[in-house]
């Protein structure tokens, strides 16, 4: 009876083995119950692994030995004198290969020197797995994970920071599994520093399914003077310790130093002699104890000191849940048996499309599909998450470039609307269009020089002369040019950018709703190359046409359109005539200017009742009239004929600029926003569909075996069925063996 029982056990710990296998390979959601062994640097993780399993066969030392996890899966053999072990296979882990202990103590140092010089990988989370069996081994699991490390601050110790971080982003996440029990190792001697605890009661607060160890107690009880601090120590209180923890206590083991092996520096010719001195150093730690208390230890205290009542507890507790457990993973392997079958069916689904009518047919549909998606997202929708494929304005410039004037200076981008959201599609495109125009509708004139002014007036090809108006025009222009064409090249930048950003989202939108082509690599990459080119081309040809109107509207000023204000113009003359009246005498250009304005007014005259007027006014009138031709002939002195210039001069050069630069400003931004939103936006809507179908047509009918890689993807396909079958019976196997051992153990509770 007692030989069944163990037969027994000993299947239902295989079959836990086997499936913690399936679930690292798989990626599976099931996990069996195992202990998974946590702590810091030096704190003697892998020391008492080797303890609990009575033998050794790691990498063990001071510093970061162990980079990747080592599971090993633990079965008690009593006919095995010497432990048999096997290493499973990274590739295949269904494929094990028998090794010595030498043998797999030199693989693990291989792995562990090999991630060390990996700069880019220091650590791997891709767990060594191997299974032991030995007539002192446990029936236990145990995952040995790197040791945490408490770097010192500063930006000096930066490596070993990032180190840091990434082990134990690495063990956090192994602690998530639920079936894990946590052996949260403690190197102290006062309970209030929780060193290791600190991580482990992120992930399970109330210490419900860890059980604490304090390791090196036989440095640890010289510390103590007083009975009274072991007291303390051996039976911390409720506020020390935090939750509630696995065996309501903590344990306290001791591992003694020194190596197994012939050389000189080894302590220990065999393993048989390192378990025998891991059973003298616990009679030793319960003695030490009693002598430092004054008394003897109760029968509590006693079975949490030493390796062996660990083990004892670990396997125990560990047997239980393994019991508890098979009712559950069978409706799980059920599931995944499922989910396998339809893989299967749809690989052979996959394969019987490989004939050339099926695939064009299959290529012409996703071809519509993505069409629906683009436009789909161009009119808007919430269905493509926006913390995966949306952008904050921020990240668009970062992305996609910025609107910088030639000041190098961005406009912040609080002030234009929605610009913290994540956005995409449609919206994204409207955010930046409407940013264009917030940013260039804000642009000033850029300051004139004298020194500018003087170089435009040149000279005419009749005369010497100045002519203000065309050197107005000259300065404006060219300001105009040289300000706005960068803008043009950013918004054709930015607005390509964001269209790009279509494709990606499309395709999650296709691979949501099951309409995605996967294992079509091939086609999928030449869709979205045609999708880039004729985006790429339609912006191109689009900023060009947009270059067009600016290269016209600063070649030649046309009053009727560059002059938008006329009342505009006259208000600032009259202003500055009004400001240059105390300078009247001194600037003869001042004086005409007001006597031009007055005798405008004047126009709305009768010419009958100015005539009367002059010749009520007599000598008056006639001196006017000689006022005027004098004033009139200063003007030109001062103007046409005189290379110095004025302030009034000056002042009416700028005016001038100004006008036509506002002009110009605002027939670009006017014409800018149509011919992108008419020639970039809405050939995606009208003149894609025909050119991506014209392109793949024309690929069906030139290169079919190339676009859809015919060859290739049978030999894909038929690796892949091959690979999903043997899955599928392991499976299989798998869960027959859980449900078998759930029968017997059904039966054993009946009797």
């Amino acid at each position: 009876m007692e030989e069944q029982i163990e037969e027994n056990e000993w299947r239902l710990y295989e079959a836990y083995n086997e499936l913690h296998a399936l679930a690292q390979e798989l990626h599976t959601p099931f996990d069996a119950p195992a202990v998974l062994v946590v702590g810091h640097q030096t704190d003697g993780k892998s020391a008492l692994v080797e303890a609990l399993m009575g033998f050794q066969f790691n990498h063990v030392g001071g510093g970061t030995k162990t980079r990747r996890p080592i599971t090993l899966h633990m079965k008690y053999g009593p006919h095995c004198e010497s432990p048999s072990c096997y290493l499973l296979s990274d590739e295949d882990p269904s494929l094990s290969h028998q090794m010595s202990l030498p043998q797999i103590q030199g693989y693990i140092e291989a792995e562990n020197a090999r991630l060390e010089r990996d700069s880019s990988c220091q650590f791997s989370a891709k767990e060594i797995i191997i299974k032991v069996e030995y007539k002192y081994c446990p029936n236990l699991t145990i995952i040995d994970t790197p040791g945490l490390i408490a770097p010192a601050p500063g930006r000096k110790n930066r490596a070993l920071q990032a180190q840091a971080r990434a082990v134990e982003s690495l063990v956090r996440a192994k602690m998530q599994h639920k079936e894990f029990i946590i052996l949260c190792l403690e190197d102290c001697s006062d309970w209030i520093n929780a060193t290791t605890r600190r991580v482990v009661m992120q992930i399970d607060p109330e210490l419900s399914r860890t059980v604490v160890v304090s390791t090196k107690l036989d440095t640890r009880i010289p510390q103590f003077a007083r009975p009274s601090d072991v007291e303390v120590f051996l039976s911390p209180p409720a506020t020390a310790l935090d939750g509630c923890i696995l065996g309501d206590s903590p344990f306290f083991t001791s591992v003694p130093s020194g190596r197994v092996g012939s050389g000189t520096h080894c302590l220990y010719s065999s393993n048989d002699d390192f378990k025998q001195a891991v059973s003298f150093r616990e009679i030793e730690d319960v003695a030490s104890l009693e002598e430092k208390l004054g008394r003897p230890l109760s029968k509590q205290e006693r079975s949490r000191i030493g390796v062996s009542k660990l083990r004892l507890f670990l396997e125990e507790i560990l047997q239980k849940r393994y019991i508890s457990n098979v009712p559950l993973i069978i409706p799980l392997l059920e599931k995944e048996y499922r989910s396998v079958t339809r893989k299967l069916s749809d690989v052979n689904q996959e394969l019987s499309t490989l004939d050339e009518a099926k695939l064009k047919e299959k290529g012409r549909a996703f071809h519509d599909m993505f069409l629906t998606k683009l436009s789909l997202l161009l009119k808007g929708t919430v269905v493509a998450p926006p913390d995966k494929f949306g952008e904050t304005l921020p990240d668009e410039r970062i992305n996609g470039g910025a609107f910088v004037g030639a000041d190098g200076v961005q406009f912040p981008h609080k002030l234009i609307p929605n610009a913290g959201m994540r956005l995409y599609g449609g919206a994204q495109y409207h955010r930046a269009m409407a940013e264009f125009r917030f940013v260039v509708g804000g642009i000033k004139c850029p300051p004139i020089s004298r020194e500018e002014i003087v170089n435009a007036c040149g000279v005419e090809d009749i005369h010497d002369g100045t002519n203000y108006s065309r050197t107005a025009c000259v300065i404006a222009v060219a300001k105009a040019h040289d300000t706005f064409e960068p803008f043009l090249h950013q918004l054709g930048s930015r607005l390509l950018h964001i269209l790009k950003r279509l494709l990606p989202i499309s395709f999650y939108l296709l691979q949501k709703d099951c309409e995605y082509l996967s294992g079509h690599q091939v086609f999928l990459r030449r869709v979205a190359s045609a999708f880039d080119n004729f985006a790429e081309s339609t912006e191109k040809s689009c900023r060009e046409k947009c270059m067009e109107d600016l290269v016209s509207t600063t070649r030649y000023v046309s009053w009727s359109l560059h002059n938008k204000s006329r009342a505009g113009l006259r208000q600032f003359l009259d202003s500055f005539g009004g400001t240059e009246h105390s300078n009247v005498c001194n600037d003869p250009t001042a004086t005409v200017l007001s006597q031009i304005n007055v005798q405008e007014k004047e126009d709305t005259k009768s010419q009958q009742d100015v005539k009367l007027s002059h010749v009520a006014s007599g000598i008056d009138s006639s001196t006017s009239t000689q006022t005027a031709e004098t004033k009139l002939a200063d003007l030109l002195d001062s103007t046409l004929w005189n290379r110095r210039l004025a302030p009034s001069s000056e002042r009416i050069v700028y005016g001038l600029v100004q006008q036509i630069f506002h002009g110009i400003r605002e027939y670009f931004l006017v014409s800018t926003e149509l011919k992108f939103n008419c020639f970039l936006l809405m050939p995606i809507v009208d003149k894609l569909p025909a050119r991506l179908r014209e392109d793949l047509e024309s690929a069906f009918e030139d290169d079919l075996e190339n676009v859809f890689d015919i060859t290739n993807l049978q030999l894909s396909l038929g690796q892949q069925k091959r690979d999903v079958e043997i899955e599928m019976k392991r499976i299989k196997r798998l869960k027959d063996k859980f449900r078998l051992i759930h029968e017997q153990l059904i039966l054993r509770q009946a009797v």
